[in-house]
């Protein structure tokens, strides 16, 4: 069943690639392996897939030493970090993608053991459930994490309003497009299993998508 689902994302990836005029390789897909076990890792690298994303510290450490070494895999946090759970995220992800503030930047910084890749979570909505840091914060944000020398800034990410309508996701992919390009910024995370086509077609680099490889999830 995950390679069937992987070959259909990888057909949806294709062509929104072809319709925007980029080429596959300019996309990473991030199975996201959230309340799924550490199997669903291994059969996903099994097929080839070697980003995946996490939402929960606690969750992902208690997989972790059920991993084997996978060489070339790297993990992607996704999902809000508090800054009292900075050190277990330093140990175990490659890559964090939620830094929102000051603060959280310097706390991964203090706790990183090498180089650490990270992305600035964008907020775009009015949802209340919403994190990351205003739009107008970015360059004092941005400052901060440069300032950081085991930090090195990718790009930006968010997550817009839950919709089955890819369109309605549009806009804040644009927008974040607008605001990577104005602080020259190279990566775009943002798209999921229901909207990654648009994210695509608006200059997505990092594609974030769990239910259409895995399916549904039962609820925590």
């Amino acid at each position: 069943m995950l390679a069937e689902n992987l070959s259909q994302v990888e057909e949806r990836i294709h062509a929104a690639c072809a319709r925007a005029g980029r080429s596959r390789s300019s996309v990473t897909l991030i199975a996201v392996t959230k309340v799924f076990p550490a199997q669903a890792i291994l059969d996903a690298y099994a097929l080839g897939l070697r980003d995946f994303g996490e939402n929960y510290v606690q969750e992902f450490d208690a997989k972790a030493p059920t991993l084997p070494g996978l060489p070339g895999a790297r993990f992607h946090l996704i999902g809000h970090l508090q800054s009292n759970k900075s050190r277990r995220a330093a140990e175990l992800f490659q890559v964090i993608q939620t830094v929102d503030s000051p603060k959280l930047a310097q706390r991964i910084q203090e706790q990183a053991c090498g180089p650490m890749e990270v992305f600035l979570e964008v907020k775009l909505s009015a949802e209340e459930a919403k994190h990351g840091a205003p739009p107008e914060e970015l360059p004092q944000l941005m400052e901060a994490v440069r300032g950081c020398s085991r930090l090195a800034l990718s790009g930006l990410m968010t997550m817009p309003p839950w919709s089955e309508d890819p369109e309605q996701s549009r806009p804040y992919f644009r927008r974040l497009r607008e605001l990577a390009e104005a602080h020259h910024l190279p990566a775009l995370s943002m798209g999921m299993s229901n909207d990654f086509e648009a994210a695509i077609e608006e200059g997505a680099t990092h594609i974030r998508v769990g239910t259409a490889l895995f399916g549904r999830r039962v609820k925590r």
